[in-house]
């Protein structure tokens, strides 16, 4: 499948996590719909193309597990999640429990809210290496106090690449009541996943990422009982709508001023290209390819691994420690040295590698990258375990 993507064939591409690469054939469907709506802009904006929004809705509610008036799009993760920090109402000493393994920028989404209200966002230590799904959860839960108002947690990590226990976790919190936020962001397509399954009240996740959409486009789901609080960012011609919808929830949200929204009506014929493909036996077979590349790394470099090497905490990605005095630089060799584009993550003062296998990656892709850190080891560049 290799063809059906844009990607520099002279570039050896292991970072499908960070923004994902669009197949041709949704691409070109993209680019059909930017036509239409340079064709005849005025009816595409007000009406043709919230049409086909409330259609790309209502399937990617399906393919998620949630109703179509429980989802949004939005840009991109951070603006969802900004939506609702800026929406939540903090006293203070209120206290978001999160974990000490979030995304950067939400992290400081989070600050910024949390200090503005005299509020704590709380970043529980994870101990790594993980030992078990059991001892994270007892981790999370030890930042937990009577002032704990909410909690917000990762789904898949960014910087770790690993896999928390949100179910398990949102049922815990659920029976303490507090209010639920996931960080969906590279899940959908990803794993296996249904809204559904979890006790949660916000969920967010990319398009863009591995459901393989076109830049700027991704969701914010939150269920029917907290939609009233979460106010849009941009306050625009869906406040007193002159024709509102059956939902308050997306007339708010869905109406941010003039934007080109064509990205997320490709989200079908991701969902269709998926099915076409079999995507779930094609993301099935790149975890278990994930977790072998994973295992043969670890043997010939010798690091100790942040987790168990398995599905329980790995889908499509795998982070691993790397000590290196310039990372900055590490990360450029790699690409412009041996046209490498892998990221060089860094979190709690620890630096990683994070390697993504997708469809179109193959064995001798993830051995040129072994041989080029070799070579980095020998001349003193880098160095493991």
């Amino acid at each position: 499948m290799k063809e059906l993507f844009l990607l520099d064939p002279t570039i050896t591409f292991l970072n499908f996590g960070s923004f994902g690469a669009c197949p041709k054939p949704i691409f070109e469907e993209y680019q059909k719909i930017q036509l239409q709506l340079e064709r005849e802009p005025v009816q595409f904006i007000v009406k043709t193309g919230i049409e086909k929004l409330a259609s790309a809705r209502e399937k990617l509610g399906t393919y998620i597990g949630c109703r179509e008036e429980e989802v949004v799009f939005m840009t991109n993760p951070s603006y969802a999640i900004n939506t609702v920090a800026k929406s939540i109402k903090l006293s203070p000493g209120d206290e978001i429990l999160s974990t000490n393994l979030e995304y950067g920028a939400l992290e400081r989404t989070w600050d910024y809210y949390c200090e503005k209200a005299s509020a704590k966002f709380i970043r529980q230590k994870i101990n790594l290496p993980i030992q078990s799904k059991e001892q994270l959860i007892s981790d999370f839960w030890k930042g937990y106090t009577e002032k704990t108002k909410a909690i917000f947690i990762s789904h898949i990590t960014s910087a770790t690449a690993l896999i928390l226990p949100v179910a398990e976790i949102c049922a815990e919190a659920k029976k303490r009541g507090l209010l639920t936020i996931v960080d969906g962001a590279h899940v959908p397509g990803h794993i296996p996943f249904q809204i559904s399954d979890i006790e949660v009240d916000i969920y967010t996740g990319a398009c863009h990422k591995w459901m393989m959409s076109p830049k700027g486009a991704s969701f914010l789901f939150v269920n029917k009982e907290n939609q009233n609080w979460v106010d849009p960012l941009i306050i625009s011609w869906g406040y007193k709508s002159e024709f509102p919808s059956q939902s308050q929830f997306i007339d708010y949200h869905q109406t941010s001023g003039t934007r080109d929204f064509s990205a997320c009506l490709t989200v079908p014929f991701c969902i269709d290209f998926m099915e076409e493909h079999n995507w779930h036996s094609v993301a099935e077979t790149c975890r278990k390819n994930t977790i072998e590349m994973a295992t043969y790394f670890q043997n010939e470099l010798g690091f100790e691994s942040i987790s168990p090497i398995k599905e329980e905490f790995l889908g499509q990605m795998f982070s691993f420690p790397v000590f290196t005095n310039n990372p900055l630089e590490l990360k450029e060799q790699l690409f412009q040295r041996f046209q490498i584009e892998i990221p060089v993550t860094f979190q709690n003062g620890n630096y990683y590698l994070r390697f993504s296998y997708q469809v179109f990656n193959e064995e001798k892709n993830y051995l040129k990258l072994l041989n080029c850190l070799k070579t980095l080891i020998h001349e003193g560049t880098i160095f493991f375990g």
